[in-house]
């Protein structure tokens, strides 16, 4: 059995993202991302599935100082990379696949749906192995991005502390110049996914820190490459003071790490001096994306275990049945079983539709489409954000359609769900998503993203379609209530901003409504081309399930925005 649904991939990629014209003057056709589709599937088949029980029971220990991981750990890491599913995201110049970024994240949801924990540290490595090539030296992408392409060298971004979490401005780790270029880095970190383990030959730190005599707060902070060993093979002074244990994602080490403790901590400066947290927002809005695309596979993991518990589990009679005697019916025939695989269904599809848009967003821009950078950066709270607090809710309802059986380790079900919990959390919490959106992406240059948002949501309103109207409707009044609430935010931004999280799960459920939209008249497109099929009215009717009871959810949540209430803002620390 599948973690995903590979029917739904092939349609989401081929009819609803275009693939097909991305890579119309590429080398690749459909049999070749076929083919590299085939490789993530077996790998997440044969290697990935099998030990997810495994790793999640067996923590990794802190033992001398040392990350160790189950066995089991290391050669399914290997089989990834020897596949080549970190070198498929970088350039062919730095030894690279050069594939679209549509088909590495479409071959990232296979993976993650599989066992995501395995698969961050491919995505933490390609993260920080494209920071170095943006801003490194020649000699520092020969030293450090080269291996990490072959997949000898993995990867991580060292930002938060101890005393410092969402607040960067905080943060004391120091650099201090040193006469041959190089510089001395203290300092400690902390929730450093990635930050020591066995894996591979080298960790490549790139670390937040401040030169002494920069200006203060965020404009103070500069970006460095802090290797675990050195170019001539002796050990960095960075050291593993312990390991956070987790709810979930356990098979991805989590680290507080100390620098400069026991001895010399040495670094490189990446890029410019102060001007480390805008290059580090490269590989924090790609986390971003990363950490929506990997709630997206665990809600469609967790369905596709629950669809086929449902159609396997018989149970009951329906309503009006007199004769106790009768076959039980699937568990699948009683309606409000059906409820919680439509709510699944609705929230995982168009969550893969906004993450595969993302990814042809990426490649419009490295083919030199300005417009494509603004509606991505507009686009970026919501893909990070809207599946990591909805799709988490599938996987919630995925136990739920199993019963006692799912709250039991017997099934993978609850490891979804406990998987899952981290990303609302990490790469900037909801709260922080919120915010972002809100109180920046909206307000910059004039509302300018929003209004490219809003026209391209209205271009495909008009082609028309069962959910056109109601969608036009809905974006209307987000209109309103951003309209109203930036006005608020240009005035009092404390309580402008009192409602942002709510106004950013508003806004990620209109975005949600497209994706729909763009789902049903892909789906009536394939229907006159092709003929109907099951596959596509199940698509047309988690839409209307989707319209009728989440995105009907917008009329309250304006009505609270508009009034901008301030309960929660006016409650005070005593009262509590």
């Amino acid at each position: 059995m599948r973690a995903y649904d590979r029917e739904d991939l092939q349609f989401q990629l081929w009819e609803v993202a275009g693939l097909g014209d991305l890579i119309a003057d590429s080398d690749l056709d459909r049999e070749a991302v076929n083919g590299i589709l085939d490789a993530a599937d077996q790998i997440a088949r044969d290697v990935f599935l099998p030990i997810g029980r495994e790793i999640d029971e067996q923590e990794p220990q802190f033992v001398d100082g040392r990350a160790i991981l189950p066995d089991a750990v290391k050669p399914a890491v290997q089989a990834f990379v020897d596949a080549g599913f970190i070198s498929a995201g970088f350039s062919p110049e730095h030894g690279g696949m050069g594939l679209p970024e549509t088909v590495h994240q479409a071959a990232a949801f296979i993976l993650a749906a599989s066992n995501v924990s395995l698969s961050g540290y491919g995505m933490l490595t390609v993260g920080a192995g494209r920071l170095i090539q943006s801003f490194g030296t020649q000699a520092q992408k020969k030293t450090y991005l080269e291996p990490m392409v072959e997949g000898r060298f993995f990867g991580t971004m060292c930002l938060s502390e101890p005393q410092a979490g969402s607040s960067l401005s905080d943060i004391t780790t120091r650099a201090d110049p040193m006469d041959d270029g190089r510089y001395r880095i203290t300092g400690r970190k902390m929730w450093i996914s990635g930050g020591d383990h066995e894996l591979s030959e080298n960790i490549v730190h790139l670390v937040l820190a401040k030169i002494p005599g920069g200006p203060p707060g965020v404009k103070g902070i500069s970006l460095f490459v802090v290797p675990k060993f050195r170019a001539d093979g002796t050990r960095n002074d960075v050291t593993l003071a312990g390991l956070n244990h987790k709810m979930g994602y356990r098979a991805t080490t989590n680290c507080a790490l100390n620098f400069g403790d026991g001895g010399e901590c040495l670094g490189e400066l990446l890029g410019e001096p102060h001007k480390g947290l805008a290059y580090m927002f490269q590989m924090m809005n790609e986390a971003r994306i990363g950490v929506g695309m990997g709630a997206t596979a665990l809600g469609q993991a967790g369905y596709q275990v629950a669809l086929a518990y449902a159609r396997e589990r018989p149970q009951g009679r329906a309503p009006g049945a007199k004769d106790p005697t009768s076959k039980q019916v699937a568990i699948i025939d009683h309606a409000d079983v059906r409820r919680l695989l439509l709510a699944q269904k609705s929230a995982v599809e168009p969550a893969l539709a906004l993450a595969l848009l993302c990814a042809t967003l990426v490649d419009a821009e490295r083919a030199a489409d300005p417009s494509a950078g603004v509606l991505l950066g507009m686009l970026t709270p919501v893909a990070k954000s809207w599946p990591s607090e909805f799709c988490l809710e599938a996987n919630k309802h995925a136990i739920q359609v199993l019963g006692g059986a799912g709250y039991t380790r017997d099934y993978p079900v609850e490891r979804h769900y406990r998987d899952n919990r981290l990303n609302p959390i990490h790469e900037g919490t909801h709260g922080i998503q919120g915010m972002d959106l809100l109180g920046r992406k909206i307000l910059m240059d004039s509302g300018a993203g929003f209004s490219v948002l809003a026209a391209r949501m209205r271009s495909d309103i008009a082609a028309g379609g069962e959910c056109a109207a109601a969608l036009a409707e809905a974006l209307t009044r987000l209109e309103d209530v951003t309209a109203h609430l930036a006005a608020q935010v240009a005035e009092t931004p404390d309580r402008g901003l009192a409602n942002a999280t709510l106004y950013l799960d508003m806004f990620g459920h209109v975005v949600m409504g497209w994706m729909w939209l763009r789902l049903t008249q892909a789906a009536q497109k394939v229907a006159e081309r092709d003929g109907d099929s099951d596959i596509l009215r199940g698509k047309r009717q988690a839409a209307r399930y989707f319209y009728a009871r989440e995105l009907s959810r917008t009329r309250g949540w304006a009505e609270i925005l508009l009034r901008n209430d301030q309960s929660a803002f006016d409650m005070q620390d005593g009262w509590f």
